[in-house]
């Protein structure tokens, strides 16, 4: 299907009538279905600074934050198209003062609801709360396995602790724990206690995501990137501890991008298995899509239901599919395995998110990031540039121990 037959309206089908949209036989939903889980980012405000925040660099403001009633509009609309899963996030969830009200809501239109939090806002009445009010899964995220590393990539001092102390009453309040560990050239060394810190705090699943390179983490690129000694070492241990721990903590890998061979099927592909709702209400097919200038993002505020967004927008079909792609993608064998890597990356690296994504040895600049990166993880800086609504702030010299 080609963008342009993706992008037509359905005929005699009201497109704010998201169910219409779905059922209408031989619209493009036969294609792309609405996705099961659907990620809420409530806010970009936190009290974290973390330097490889998926966040878009230009924050959005509390005042264009939708409100209440239009994020439970939002979550009744999603069960009724379909979608089992929220995941409730941000920035930080917690600092929206609805939350609880907000799970209730998921809970009480039939959502699965998980929260991924920093979690140094919550309290344990609030967590408590969380749960009463049906909140089904909750996931932490870690800047290390001790406080001084820890606290320190987070800009944000006593986090690591608290985070401890979270975890704990999760387990008390018999929530299923989730444990997200980012890695990168500062704190690698950390993996094998990472694991063991998953372990003794009971989480069910530990994921291990080696930073993906958009928005902050591309700013700090120099301060993140590691070494393919690190990355190896790091897949052996992971493998070792997938084998060791399997029945007992399940334990997900996200390989970095620059030393691959062939790119990841980014968000399993392009709008085809995933969509993000950002604080202002914009449909996005991936964390990182605004830094794509040139496309339109709608927003639930719009006279257009979810589904028909989803499936008739042009920003969601300009590179859907395989008929968008330029050679080699359009005639590669895998087109339909990575359906040409990630756009997002593709823009930040070449300037044009229609070109081959850098990840894949068939584009020309391959070698070249392969290059950078290998330079960068040698004699990069370790200042990290914090993010925050200013811009960012550098770290001070001296903070990072260089």
């Amino acid at each position: 299907m080609s963008p342009t037959e993706a992008n037509t309206n359905i005929a005699g089908v009201d497109p704010s009538d998201g169910l219409a949209v779905l059922e209408q036989r031989g619209s493009v939903a036969e294609t792309f279905g609405i996705p099961l889980a659907v990620l809420a980012e409530l806010t970009h405000r936190c009290p974290l600074q973390c330097p490889y925040c998926s966040n878009p660099v230009e924050l959005e403001r509390g005042g264009s934050e939708l409100t209440t009633e239009e994020w439970k509009n939002v979550l009744t609309e999603l069960a009724e198209i379909g979608v089992l899963q929220i995941h409730f996030s941000g920035g930080e969830p917690t600092a929206r003062k609805d939350l609880v009200e907000l799970v209730q809501h998921a809970s009480d239109v039939g959502l699965y609801s998980n929260l991924i939090t920093s979690a140094v806002l919550l309290t344990r009445e609030k967590l408590s709360a969380l749960a009463d009010a049906g909140l089904c899964h909750v996931q932490i995220s870690f800047q290390g396995n001790e406080p001084v590393l820890a606290d320190r990539v987070a800009g944000f001092k006593g986090a690591h602790q608290k985070k401890i102390e979270v975890a704990r009453w999760t387990r008390e309040l018999d929530l299923p724990l989730t444990v997200n560990a980012v890695m990168h050239r500062q704190n690698l060394f950390q993996l094998p206690d990472i694991i063991q810190m998953a372990l003794d705090m009971d989480a069910d699943r530990l994921e291990v995501a080696n930073v993906q390179y958009y928005g902050w983490a591309l700013r700090n690129r120099a301060a993140l990137m590691a070494s393919v000694a690190q990355i190896e070492e790091t897949s052996r241990i992971v493998e070792q501890a997938q084998a060791r721990l399997k029945g007992t903590l399940e334990i997900d890998y996200v390989v970095p991008d620059y030393y691959a061979l062939r790119p990841k099927k980014c968000m399993g592909g392009w709008g085809r298995q995933f969509f993000n709702i950002s604080p202002a209400g914009k449909i996005l097919p991936c964390h990182a899509a605004e830094s794509i200038t040139g496309l339109e993002f709608l927003s639930v505020r719009s006279n257009h239901s979810i589904a028909w967004i989803w499936q008739n927008s042009d920003a969601f079909n300009r590179y859907r599919g395989t008929g968008w792609m330029p050679e080699p993608c359009k005639s590669c064998e895998f087109r339909e395995v990575d359906f040409g890597g990630c756009r997002c990356q593709a823009f930040a690296l070449t300037g044009d998110a229609g070109n081959t994504d850098p990840a894949c040895t068939l584009s020309p600049m391959h070698e070249q990031i392969f290059k950078l990166a290998e330079q960068e993880a040698a004699g990069g800086s370790n200042r990290f540039l914090y993010r925050n609504f200013a811009g960012g702030t550098l770290e001070m010299d001296g903070d990072n121990g260089a």
